[in-house]
């Protein structure tokens, strides 16, 4: 899905360290690499398939903050091949996740099929 995601992942210091242990040819391939920017029919079904996910954002203080969102299989949903929805219950009430957002609206999805080891990594802005 994430055309961007070097772009986003591999800041500068990053690909210094890749450089450094031996793995920037290997990712600099990968870069290349033509992907899209839209939700792909299989992450669709894989998305429709999780009862879960991670959400991290970032505080004004410059921490990441990362909270586990769940609800019934399939309560994420894919609106469109740009746009995901879901159910935000008010929990403990302590909005750290929402008052992250209204700073920076920028955020990481992670989901997980621990079963066959497979994850999905959405780098996200939140409306």
């Amino acid at each position: 899905m994430a055309k961007n995601f070097g772009e986003i992942a591999f800041t500068r210091s990053v690909k210094a360290m890749q450089e450094k242990y031996g793995s920037r040819r290997s990712y600099a391939r990968m870069e290349a690499m033509e992907r899209g920017t839209e939700i792909s029919s299989a992450e669709a079904d894989f998305i429709a398939e999780r009862d879960g996910f991670y959400l991290a954002t970032v505080g004004e203080n410059d921490y990441p903050y990362v909270q586990y969102r769940g609800g019934v299989k399939g309560f994420l949903k894919v609106l469109d091949q740009r746009t995901l929805a879901y159910a935000d219950f008010r929990g403990n009430t302590q909005y750290i996740s929402v008052g992250n957002l209204s700073h920076n609206d920028k955020a990481a999805l992670i989901l997980m099929d621990y079963a066959n080891r497979r994850r999905l990594k959405i780098y996200a802005r939140i409306k």
